[in-house]
């Protein structure tokens, strides 16, 4: 048997193992998943050494390989990240349960009494990379909303991962849940990718590609079974001429540099032509002085000599590190304009003191998620009470921004009647 023929037969069996999971998850009562949930907590706060020795062995590869520091960031779990893994998952157990939800409910003349009812999606293939503490969110809500999950992370996260599933496993047993309800492909070959992007036989319903643009590109190009896009993440943020000078520099800092390696990092700034004399000198100084690298427009340079000049390619990257691009406009219109056209729908944020200026930006920009004086940081899961996400969806159809637990469901109709028949 070659390598190709064991690849197909073993990921055949993760999606049938996983479509039989997935029906006893969808009729599992809420506090037998939410048991699930805090034993899984349990055990990775029992396992915390164990993973932390998976994870240095990752890190050791990657420093090896002389991997961007962002990327290493990323990767890194240390007793903080760890700890943040089991409460997102508690976290993720106090959350209401969806499945069953009255999305809609009403009765017909003729007596027929319809209504909208939240189900399970079914059998769900995740694909991410590098970033361990996807496994166990996704792991977790996944399963909280009646799905099965195939989660295949980046080689570069391989063995966290591993050590990660291993808990969430553990877990499930825990309930008398099935552990296939979880389940990692057990190799980094990137056959594998393939073999799920065809569906694997009927058995996935729904692929959630988390990663960068040649990740999502081919997810996209390639998948025979429905998408949910996370496209990288290009967010702005706008300073308005009717900001407060001291709000932008801690916005933009945040948003910048609390962590660059996140997607919801900023990544361009642009500065209001008008309010450039009180905004924009300070706003680059911050963020130099904070060991970001700015690249800049002509204004932009001239605030500062310690700007390096920006090119067409600047304002449409996603740097992931400490850069980024600067660049004045001339009003909100421009921003919205500029944003459009280099922007990747992600999270852009305004800061201004004018309540029209806001609005206008709320309303008229077509991001999944735009903030009035706020770090695009909050593109997160668990700041919006989602107890955690994903990813952040860039499309338009069924789900946009934090795919949370609500997004992982789908629905369909319930219709009671006496002994109607339709003339």
């Amino acid at each position: 048997m070659n390598a190709v023929t064991s690849n197909r037969e073993m990921m055949m069996t993760l999606g049938q193992a996983a479509r039989i999971a997935a029906r006893e998850l969808a009729r599992a009562p809420s506090v037998q998943k939410d048991e699930a949930l805090r034993a899984m907590a349990a055990k990775i706060r029992r396992s915390a050494a164990d993973i932390a020795s998976e994870n240095r062995r990752d890190l050791e590869n990657a420093r090896a390989r002389e991997l961007k520091p962002s990327f290493v960031d990323r990767l890194t779990l240390d007793g903080v990240r760890i700890e943040a893994l089991a409460r997102g998952l508690e976290d993720i157990a106090a959350l209401p349960d969806p499945v069953g939800a009255v999305m809609a409910h009403w009765t017909r003349p003729n007596g027929l009494d319809f209504s909208r009812v939240r189900v399970p999606i079914g059998v769900i293939g995740i694909i991410y990379e590098s970033r361990p503490n996807v496994t166990a969110d996704a792991g977790g809500l996944c399963m909280k909303s009646g799905n099965a999950a195939i989660l295949r992370g980046g080689s570069d996260s391989f063995h966290s991962s591993a050590a990660i599933v291993a808990c969430l496993q553990r877990g499930l047993d825990v309930a008398g849940l099935p552990r296939t309800a979880v389940q990692m492909v057990p190799t980094a070959d990137r056959d594998c990718v393939g073999l799920m992007l065809e569906g694997l036989g009927g058995a996935l319903d729904l692929i959630v590609p988390r990663g960068g643009r040649s990740l999502v590109s081919r997810v996209q190009s390639e998948a025979r079974v429905p998408v949910f896009s996370h496209l990288e993440g290009i967010c702005h943020v706008y300073v308005d001429k009717a900001a407060d000078t001291d709000m932008a520099c801690r916005i933009v800092l945040n948003s910048k540099m609390r962590r660059t390696g996140i997607c919801g990092a900023a990544e361009t700034i642009l500065v209001d032509r008008a309010g450039a004399e009180r905004h924009l000198r300070q706003v680059i100084r911050a963020l130099i002085d904070a060991g970001c690298e700015v690249r800049g427009d002509v204004h932009a340079m001239a605030a500062d000599p310690r700007v390096k000049p920006a090119s067409e390619e600047d304002w449409s990257t996603e740097y992931l590190d400490a850069v980024v691009a600067v660049k004045v406009v001339d009003g909100v219109g421009e921003a919205i304009d500029h944003i459009t056209r280099y922007g990747s729908q992600h999270t852009d944020s305004i800061v201004t003191e004018d309540r029209a200026a806001a609005e206008r930006f709320l309303a008229e920009l077509d991001s999944a998620i735009v903030l009035h004086n706020a770090s695009t940081q909050f593109a997160d899961g668990g700041e919006f009470g989602f107890g955690a996400e994903i990813g952040i969806a860039t499309g338009k159809l069924h789900a946009r921004g934090p795919v949370g637990l609500e997004q992982l469901t789908t629905f369909k109709y319930q219709v009671r009647g006496t002994g109607q028949v339709r003339p």
